[in-house]
Parts: structure tokens; sequence; C-alpha cells
């Protein structure tokens, strides 16, 4: 046993929102493997909460999607 580890997980290759309640501060990071389905996941959950589209993650760097726009 010993001290929990206080580095922060790395994040996978893909495609990456944030899902919150409105008016809160922190949220729930969601991945999806393709913008198709990071569409699916934005139309379901922007009528209820608060989306924001982080970006694409690649080689430990998030990068933003250019071939993507959506309205919210």
């Amino acid at each position: 046993m010993g001290r929990p580890s206080t580095k922060p997980k790395d994040l996978r290759d893909d495609y990456y929102i944030e899902v919150r309640n409105k008016n809160q501060r922190s949220g729930v990071k969601i991945r999806r493997d393709t913008i198709s389905q990071l569409q699916v996941a934005i139309d379901e959950y922007k009528e209820n909460k608060e989306v924001v589209i982080l970006g694409k993650q690649e080689n430990g760097k998030m990068k933003d999607i250019s071939e993507f726009s959506v309205e919210l």
C-alpha cells in the first residue's frame, strides 16, 4: 500500500467533448472514435446539458477539430 498517484491520466487519441450541468464549473469528459459518433453524442446531450467541444487528442496534445462545426 502506498499513496495514490497524483499524475493525471493520459487521454487516448480520439475526439473529446465535456458535458456538464448548466451553471456548473466541472464536467465529465466523453470520448468518441469518429466525428459522426461525436455528433450523435452532442445531439444527445445538448438539450439538457452544457456541451463543450474540447478537440482531438493526438500524441498527448489536444488539437482543434477544423473539419467539425456545430451550433450548440
